[in-house]
């Protein structure tokens, strides 16, 4: 039961911290001057980005761990 709390955690932690890179990625977008459209468009790459990047190094440390 513990090991489920901890990747919950963790899940939820990679969570907040894509939507936080979003919504500055979509902020600094909009002060550049960029339309909404376009700053939606690049807060859900950086969200995409974000989480992309989490699955890839959660699998290298699985595959580095076992």
């Amino acid at each position: 039961m513990p090991g489920l709390v901890v990747v919950l955690l963790t899940a939820a932690l990679v969570v907040v911290l894509a939507l936080l890179a979003a919504a500055a990625a979509g902020k600094l977008a909009r002060l550049d001057g960029a339309t909404y459209p376009t700053a939606i468009s690049r807060a859900a790459i950086t969200f995409a980005a974000v989480l992309t990047l989490a699955a890839t190094l959660t699998g290298a440390l699985a595959a580095v761990l076992s």
